[in-house]
């Protein structure tokens, strides 16, 4: 299927000028899913990587879009081996980074937080920790670019399908001091449940160290209780799935409730869950209902290349589904802040000095 066979296909979204001059933060974004197409092209050109499906950026850039619109995670996440075939070098992984926090910046964004895979960029002879140190160093370079517009920190990913989320914990915690944030578990959910990990996660407590599971994408509301009751995750990627939990009157059943009471956060992608089948249409997605009910949401874009958008499409996005003004961006943003793995007096200084600010000036 092409994204123009289908009606309920993510479109681009013509953007209004005041979103993007609205301040933004994102935890959920996948460094290997916001490449831009014409750094792939270089980077496979310079390394010899020659299974591209095109060499011309904007056709690429297109594939990717197509490629993801399946309705399956599974499918989804095969588009990325284009994506970390390039980025097993040094230099490119600090070339990418260095990148992504210009084009955050650009959109309007004020914070994020990029998660990425250690494990997927060995391939050139790095090891885990020169991996992480290229990463940092190339978000750092970014941050000097944009004048300091933006505050970039990173989460290490351990994968769900492999052993090696402890080694990637233990990676988290040593380099925490250096730009590292935050642990995270992603990958395909289904026969991959987050407990199996649960080593991972129980360093990463003994060490006081933050983490965040995917979790209520492709499985159902019995992935978020695993993530939440017996991992203690402090927030929740994607998370749409909580709504197996809430009943059609709005009745919310005890996971629903425990997971809204105690301010987990929910790192919703709106664009993303379409793609997967985690949601039919941005009308129907249950962002609308989550907030009118009270849940700690944050909006996000998971893959800027694979989807195909931005922080300020999704925004857009929510504004043709729902209607919502600056004040609900604001509210996003400043929930967004409040989850992120960041030290509070920092936390703060964005709200105070820059998000409320700026939604003040629109």
């Amino acid at each position: 299927m092409h994204l123009s066979d289908n009606p309920a296909t993510p479109a681009a979204a013509t953007v209004s000028e005041w979103i993007r001059r609205a301040p933004k933060a994102v935890l959920h974004d996948h460094l290997d899913g916001g490449l831009r197409p014409a750094t792939i092209v270089e980077l496979a050109r310079e390394h010899g990587y020659t299974a591209l499906p095109t060499e011309d950026p904007a056709e690429l850039a297109v594939w990717f879009r197509d490629a993801a619109d399946s309705g399956s995670l599974e499918r989804y996440l095969e588009t990325f081996a284009h994506t970390c075939a390039v980025m097993q070098t040094r230099e490119a992984l600090t070339r990418i980074a260095a990148e992504c926090a210009e084009d955050l910046a650009a959109d309007g964004v004020v914070y994020a937080e990029i998660r990425y895979a250690p494990e997927q960029h060995l391939e050139g002879g790095l090891t885990l920790d020169e991996v992480v140190e290229a990463v940092n160093d190339g978000f750092r370079e970014g941050e000097r670019r944009t004048g300091g517009r933006i505050t970039v920190r990173t989460l290490l990913t351990g994968m769900r399908h492999t052993d090696r989320s402890l080694e990637i914990a233990r990676l988290t915690v040593a380099h925490r001091e250096n730009g590292v944030a935050g642990f995270d578990i992603a990958g395909g959910e289904i026969g991959n449940p987050p407990a199996r990990h649960l080593p991972a996660f129980q360093h990463l407590k003994r060490e006081n160290c933050h983490f965040t599971i995917h979790a209520g994408e492709a499985v159902g509301a019995e992935s978020i209780h695993e993530a939440v009751q017996v991992c203690g995750t402090e927030r929740i990627g994607h998370g749409v799935r909580i709504t197996d939990d809430i009943a059609e009157d709005g009745t919310l059943g005890t996971l629903a409730a425990y997971v809204r009471d105690n301010r987990i956060a929910l790192e919703v992608c709106p664009t993303s869950n379409l793609q997967t089948g985690a949601a039919k249409d941005y009308a129907s997605h249950p962002i609308d209902e989550l907030r009118r009910l009270g849940f700690r949401i944050t909006l996000n874009t998971d893959n800027r290349l694979v989807s195909g958008t931005t922080m300020s499409e999704e925004f857009q996005h929510m504004v043709d589904a729902f209607g919502y003004g600056p004040e609900v961006f604001e509210e996003f943003t400043v929930a967004a802040l409040d989850a992120a793995f960041l030290p509070l007096p920092e936390r703060q200084r964005l709200i105070d000095e820059v998000v409320r600010p700026g939604y003040a000036a629109l």
